[in-house]
């Protein structure tokens, strides 16, 4: 996913503000489960929810005003009811700048852990 950093994305100094990398993560990971044929809406209607377990982030150079990232996502693990995504973002001269990584646990309309469907599993290792 290419991304233009607008003014709002930063801080006073112009860097991007830190938490909004979680919002570039989540992005990407709506566009990778879209392009495998799930889009949020569907798996809501289906009774399956993605939330998120655990973030770990790295900040490894900063992203300014300006510059054009790349954000890159794939599956580094996954079983019946989570999905480890790993989120790279390098700037327009292919330098890295942060490296996520997310943990989504499939969870019913009460909260509780649901398996994701074989359907949704053998997409997301596709």
């Amino acid at each position: 996913m290419k991304k233009t950093i607008f003014y709002h994305d930063t801080d006073c100094g112009g860097v991007v503000y830190y938490a909004n990398y979680l919002k570039f993560f989540e992005e990407a990971r709506t566009l990778y489960m879209a392009e495998k044929g799930f889009s949020v809406p569907t798996l809501m209607q289906r009774g399956q929810y993605f939330v998120v377990a655990r973030q770990e982030t790295e900040y490894k150079f900063p992203v300014r005003y300006g510059d054009v990232i790349d954000v890159s996502t794939k599956v580094l693990e996954i079983s019946d009811i989570k999905i480890v995504f790993e989120n790279i973002i390098t700037n327009q001269n292919g330098r890295l700048c942060t490296k996520g990584k997310t943990t989504l646990v499939c969870v019913d309309k009460n909260g509780s852990p649901t398996p994701m469907g074989t359907d949704v599993k053998q997409a997301m290792q596709a």
